[in-house]
């Protein structure tokens, strides 16, 4: 723990995280999984499972999402209105036609937060567009989720021209 509150308030901060789903060449598992991890908080040094400290995630673009093998005609979602017969069932592909790719994504990354109070407030933090349009580009300070820092621009650019010992 940071002995000054001016650096860690800085980690306490919630920026906004920009997701392009026409740029991003990932199925949305793996998509879904990153999301995750960025909602809970988990990238942070702060992290605490009881404490919600995670970001906002931005996702564009969500008719653009793919599934890799045959899960658009296999998988399945149930939903139950408790009243006895009333099990419904639907492919991912009627899904995406019905509600969008957003809901697919949303229903993915529900499933892959703790089952806990913060789960929810969690949630909400993510917003799914179908579009390239949403209301919140003057949120955005990051510009979209890598796996890593290497594939930082900045970080490639920087190995592409060595610097030169003096």
């Amino acid at each position: 723990m940071s002995q000054f509150v001016g650096q860690t308030r800085l980690a306490y901060t919630r920026p906004w995280h920009h997701v392009d789903l026409s740029v991003t060449p990932r199925p949305f598992g793996r998509l879904a999984t990153a999301i995750a991890i960025t909602l809970m908080g988990k990238h942070k040094p702060i992290y605490d499972p009881s404490t919600d400290c995670g970001d906002y995630v931005v996702v564009t673009n969500c008719s653009q999402l793919y599934a890799t093998g045959k899960k658009m005609q296999q998988k399945k979602y149930y939903s139950h209105t408790t009243r006895p017969g009333s099990l419904k069932e639907m492919t991912m592909e009627k899904v995406m036609a019905k509600w969008g790719g957003g809901e697919v994504l949303r229903r993915a990354v529900r499933g892959m937060l703790p089952k806990n109070r913060l789960r929810d407030d969690r949630m909400a933090r993510l917003k799914c567009f179908e579009g390239e349009r949403h209301p919140y580009k003057q949120n955005l300070l990051q510009l979209d989720l890598r796996d890593s820092i290497a594939q930082a621009p900045e970080v490639q650019a920087a190995f592409r021209h060595p610097a030169t010992p003096p």
